[in-house]
């Protein structure tokens, strides 16, 4: 009997070792299970944060540009380098059908104004010494064998005529290129020409009643092309607008998703240090000592830190009370990570300032400033220490 009973006991003592085991089997199996899910969570994150950030420096060179633009850049120039992005702009296909629209207007407006031009140029060929302009020149039948030596753009007024006549895409698009071309037909003539001979004299006259005429002519081209630059003006504020408008939604899309971000990333801390281990009194105790040995923007980081999970306390305060044992196990973790970076750093940046300091350097005030803020950190933790030994 009592050999079946001991039996009994051995099989029951074996099958809880094999549970215990399997118990822990299961954990070690949910705690990998736990950091892989952390490490997809961290990957998501920085792969959220690329994105993010390359969203925050479209906005910021959007800015940016928009501001060159107001200080005096080329507006031109910046509207056809981000003509791509536009695209993406709501309502930018309004935009374009209206520059569409917009230009068809101001090209009939150029037509009905080369049109009265004609009759300027009616004028001139009819003068009875414009015979000698009306053709191409005939080099080969004159023998005038150094011509294209000399002029490098032949024009006379049939060319002229059969340009503006043109339906090809080859006809003239401004008032001004025919008044280029009528020129360049008389001073062709008279750079090739002899002052002295009849075609230099005759064109010289020509040129001058030209002048004259172009003259009074000139305020109405002035007037379309203000016009023109006006609307054209007009229609890029209209799309800045729209640009910014769009970029203002951005931002605020932007701002609400780095919130959301930072939430998922102040959870994911959480996370991680409730597996870590409790912090030691030897660990705090180190906290404490690497504070007082940082440099003043460091240290102001590092309370930072403090006060972000204790609204109560004040890091720009003059007198501070730090209580180290009172922190919470994220801050001391955050407080650790931080301070063990920063003191690196720190080394770092201190080594290369000694190997060109004098040893007989007069004392720097800053330093002065600094050793006073630590003194403070020193007093804060000495004076929390002294107090919680007053309570044992």
């Amino acid at each position: 009997m009592e050999e079946d009973l001991m039996i009994g006991i051995d099989v029951d003592g074996d099958g809880i070792e094999k549970m215990e085991e399997n118990n822990a089997v299961a954990a070690a199996a949910a705690a990998d299970d736990d950091d892989d899910d952390i490490g997809h969570q961290v990957d998501d994150l920085f792969t959220k944060v690329e994105k993010l950030e390359q969203r925050v420096n479209e906005i910021e060179q959007f800015y940016l540009t928009s501001s060159k633009m107001q200080s005096g850049t080329s507006q031109k120039s910046s509207f056809v380098k981000d003509k791509e992005k536009l695209k993406h702009i709501p309502g930018y296909k309004k935009h374009q059908q209206e520059a569409a629209r917009r230009e068809a207007i101001a090209a009939k407006r150029m037509q009905d104004i080369m049109r009265q031009f004609g009759s300027i140029l009616r004028q001139i060929t009819q003068h009875k010494w414009a015979w000698p302009f009306m053709q191409p020149v005939d080099v080969e039948g004159l023998g005038l064998r150094d011509y294209y030596e000399v002029i490098d753009r032949p024009m006379d007024f049939s060319t002229i005529k059969n340009q503006m006549e043109a339906k090809d895409g080859t006809e003239y698009k401004h008032v001004r290129d025919i008044c280029s071309d009528v020129r360049l037909v008389f001073q062709n003539a008279m750079k090739y020409n002899d002052d002295k001979s009849d075609v230099h004299a005759m064109a010289k006259t020509l040129l001058e009643k030209f002048e004259e005429k172009w003259l009074q002519f000139l305020p109405r081209v002035t007037e379309e092309e203000k016009r023109r630059e006006e609307e054209e003006a007009e229609a890029q504020l209209s799309i800045q607008r729209s640009q910014e408008a769009a970029h203002a939604k951005m931002a605020r899309d932007l701002s609400n998703e780095l919130y959301e971000t930072d939430m998922q990333l102040e959870k994911l801390r959480e996370t991680v240090v409730q597996k870590c281990r409790k912090m030691s009194t030897e660990d705090k105790r180190n906290i404490g000592i690497a504070l007082t040995r940082l440099c003043p923007e460091d240290l102001s980081k590092a309370l930072d830190i403090v006060a972000r999970h204790n609204p109560s306390f004040q890091s720009t305060a003059a007198e501070i009370d730090l209580d180290i044992d009172a922190q919470s196990e994220l801050t001391l973790w955050r407080l650790k990570y931080f301070v063990k970076d920063a003191l690196h750093g720190q080394v770092k940046n201190d080594a290369t300032f000694e190997v060109g300091n004098k040893a007989d350097s007069p004392v720097n005030p800053i330093e002065t400033i600094v050793s006073k803020r630590k003194m403070q950190i020193c007093n804060a933790l000495a004076k929390t220490a002294k107090k919680r030994n007053q309570k044992r």
